[in-house]
C-alpha cells in the first residue's frame, strides 16, 4: 500500500559538493530523510519508469535509510533499483555500476570521508546518469523543493531482503540485489595488467592497505590478496563497521597516523595505501617515504602510458584550483592539454564526458579517470603497483625521478575547523575586498605577482564558477584560500601553501613553507578574526 506522508520543510537541506552531509541524528529526526529523497524526486521531474543504483559504506543509519529509500522509490514510481548486497557499495563502485546498466543515476548513502556512528555524520549522494555529482542547477532546484516540500510518498511494506543476491519485487518496482565487488573488479582487470601485478607479489613484494573499517576492504581482499596473491592480512581493518571502529576515515597524514608510524618504523612494509569511508579517496606511502596527493596526480599523469588503458596516450589531465601545479609542469612538457577547475567533481565530470581529458585529481586525496565519473581510491593504488610493477622502481624512487624532471612543490593545507559561519564568511568577504590593494606589494623576498578571486569559465557548458581567493607571488609561490562544503556543522577555512623547488628536494616541508604561512595568516587576519593561533589539521 502507498501512503501519502503530511510533511513540514527543514529549512537546511542544501547540497555541498559532495552531496548532503548532516550528523546523524539530524538525519534521523522525523520525516528529514523522507523530505530530502522526495525533494530530489520532485526537482528532476519525477522518477517514473526511471533506474537507479542504491548503496552506502555502512555507517550507522546506512541499513535503515536504504530501507526507507526502496519503500519511497516503489512509491513514486522507480522501474528498477540495483542494490548491493547488505545494502553495500563503495562510491566508484557504484559509478561504474551506473554505467554499465546505462542507469538514470544512483543513490550513495554516505559521508565520505567524514566520522561515522550515532554522534558521527551520515550524508547522501545522488549522481545523474552521467554517473557522477549533479550540476549546481540541479542541487540548487533540490534546495527551492525542499524547502517547500508538504507531503512524499511511501510504501506501507515490509522490509526488503538486502543478504540474498537475486531479484525481487515492490509494488510494480524490480529490486536486483547484486555482488557490489563483482563489477568493480571486472573493470579492474580491463583497465590494468593483472599478469603483471600477480608477478610483482609472486616477487616478495609486500603491501599494507588500510580499509579504516570502511567499505572497502572486502573489495581490497578480493582484489589484493585473493586475485593478486598480496599474503593474508595485508589488508587491514577490512571489516565495514557503523562507527569504523572509532576511527575518522580520512586518508591522510593526520587521521590514518597507525599506517603512517608503521611505514616509518623497522617493519614497514614496500608499498601502503588506506582508502576512506566510501572508497573514494587514496593514501600512497612507501618505505619511510609519504606521496602528496598532488605530487601523485603528476606521476600518474606522467606515466600513464605503463597501463595498457591508456597506453595510447590521454586526452588531457585536470587538477582543482587548490591542488599543487605539479601536474601542469608535467603536463606542459608532455603537450598535454590541462585544465585548472573549481573544488568539485562535477566539474572534473564535464570535461570528461566532452573527452576533454582523461585524468584528474583534488588535493583532498582525491584522484581518478575517465573509467567512471567519481574520484577511485583502488584505482589509484592499482596504478601506483603498476608502476612499480613496470619500471621496479620504489615509492620513493619514482617521486623523486618526477622532481628531478619537473621540479618539486613545497605544498601544504591548514585546517581551521569548527568556525563560526558568519565569522568565517566576513573574513572571506573582507578578504577579497583587500586583494587588489596587494598587487605589487612585498612581504620580505615575496612579491605579489596577483591577488583575486579563482574564477573558472567552463568550456563545456559556459557556466561561470568563483571558488576561493588566491594570491600568486613572482616566485611561483601560491595562497589559496577557501572555504569547505564538506563538514555537517559549522565552517572550515582551508589556507593552501605552495612553493615550487628546482634544486633542492630535502627541505622540511613545514620549514620551507613557515615564511609563507605567517603572510597568508597576517593577510587574512586569521587569529584576530577565529581565535585560532594555528590551524587544527595540518595535511
Amino acid at each position: 500500500m502507498i501512503n501519502i506522508v503530511k510533511t513540514q520543510p527543514y529549512s537546511d537541506q542544501k547540497m555541498g559538493t559532495g552531496g548532503l552531509r548532516k550528523k546523524t541524528k539530524v538525519m534521523m529526526q522525523p520525516n528529514y530523510f523522507e523530505n530530502f529523497i522526495q525533494s530530489v524526486f520532485n526537482a528532476i521531474g519525477g522518477v517514473k519508469g526511471k533506474t537507479y543504483v542504491v548503496g552506502g559504506d555502512g555507517r550507522f543509519f546506512n541499513a535503515e535509510a536504504i530501507q526507507r529509500f526502496i519503500k519511497m522509490a516503489a512509491a513514486n514510481g522507480v522501474k528498477k533499483l540495483i542494490i548491493g548486497q547488505n545494502g553495500f557499495m563503495s562510491t566508484p563502485a557504484g559509478s561504474n555500476v551506473m554505467l554499465k546498466n546505462h542507469t538514470d543515476g544512483g543513490f550513495i548513502f554516505s559521508a565520505s570521508h567524514n566520522p561515522g556512528g550515532e554522534n558521527g555524520d551520515f550524508g547522501v549522494k545522488y549522481a545523474n546518469e552521467t554517473a557522477g555529482q549533479v550540476p549546481t542547477a540541479v542541487t540548487d532546484r533540490i534546495f527551492e523543493e525542499s524547502k517547500k516540500i508538504s507531503e512524499y510518498k511511501i510504501c506501507d511494506s515490509k522490509d526488503i531482503d538486502l543478504k540474498n543476491l537475486g531479484l525481487q519485487k515492490l509494488e510494480d518496482m524490480e529490486i536486483e540485489v547484486i555482488d557490489p565487488v563483482a563489477d568493480y573488479v571486472e573493470m579492474m582487470q580491463r583497465i590494468f595488467d593483472f599478469d603483471a601485478l600477480k608477478q610483482l607479489f609472486k616477487s616478495g613484494f609486500t603491501i599494507r592497505f588500510d580499509a579504516m573499517n570502511a567499505v572497502t576492504g572486502p573489495y581490497a581482499i578480493r582484489i589484493f590478496e585473493e586475485i593478486l596473491g598480496a599474503a593474508k592480512g595485508s589488508v587491514i581493518r577490512a571489516t565495514p563497521l557503523p562507527d569504523f571502529g572509532g576511527l575518522h576515515p580520512d586518508p591522510n597524514l593526520i587521521y590514518a597516523k597507525d599506517l603512517v608510524d608503521f611505514m616509518y618504523s623497522d617493519k614497514a612494509t614496500d608499498f601502503a595505501a588506506a582508502n576512506d569511508g566510501d572508497g573514494d579517496r587514496n593514501m600512497i606511502l612507501g618505505r619511510k617515504f609519504f606521496v602528496t596527493p598532488s605530487d601523485s596526480l603528476a606521476i600518474l599523469t606522467d606515466n600513464c602510458k605503463l597501463i595498457p588503458a591508456y597506453k595510447n596516450g590521454i586526452y588531457g589531465v585536470a587538477k582543482s584550483a587548490a591542488t599543487s601545479t605539479a601536474v601542469c609542469r608535467v603536463a606542459e612538457k608532455n603537450n598535454i592539454p590541462y585544465y585548472v577547475v573549481p573544488t568539485g567533481w562535477k566539474y572534473f565530470v564535464n570535461l570528461m564526458d566532452s573527452n576533454r581529458i582523461t585524468l584528474c585529481g583534488e588535493e583532498s586525496f582525491g584522484t581518478g579517470s575517465s573509467h567512471i565519473r567519481e574520484k577511485d581510491g583502488i584505482w589509484a593504488i592499482l596504478f601506483w603497483l603498476s608502476i612499480i610493477a613496470k619500471t621496479g622502481k620504489t615509492v620513493e624512487e619514482i617521486t623523486r625521478e618526477n622532481w628531478k624532471k619537473y621540479g618539486r612543490s613545497y605544498y601544504m593545507r591548514f585546517d581551521y575547523e569548527g568556525l563560526d559561519t558568519t565569522v568565517a564568511d566576513k573574513l572571506m568577504a573582507d578578504l577579497e575586498a583587500k586583494l587588489p590593494s596587494l598587487k605589487g606589494k612585498k612581504f620580505g623576498s615575496y612579491e605579489v605577482k596577483e591577488a583575486a578571486p579563482f574564477v573558472y569559465n567552463d568550456p563545456v557548458d559556459g557556466s561561470v564558477t568563483k571558488n576561493g581567493l588566491v594570491i600568486d607571488f613572482t616566485n611561483q609561490a601560491k595562497i589559496t584560500y577557501r572555504l569547505s562544503g564538506t563538514g555537517s556543522s559549522g565552517a572550515t577555512l582551508r589556507v593552501y601553501l605552495e612553493l615550487p623547488e628546482y634544486n633542492d628536494f630535502d627541505q622540511d616541508t613545514l620549514e620551507t613553507l613557515q615564511p609563507l604561512l605567517k603572510i597568508a595568516s597576517d593577510v587574512a587576519e586569521i587569529q584576530q578574526r577565529t581565535g585560532k593561533t594555528k590551524a587544527d589539521v595540518n595535511t
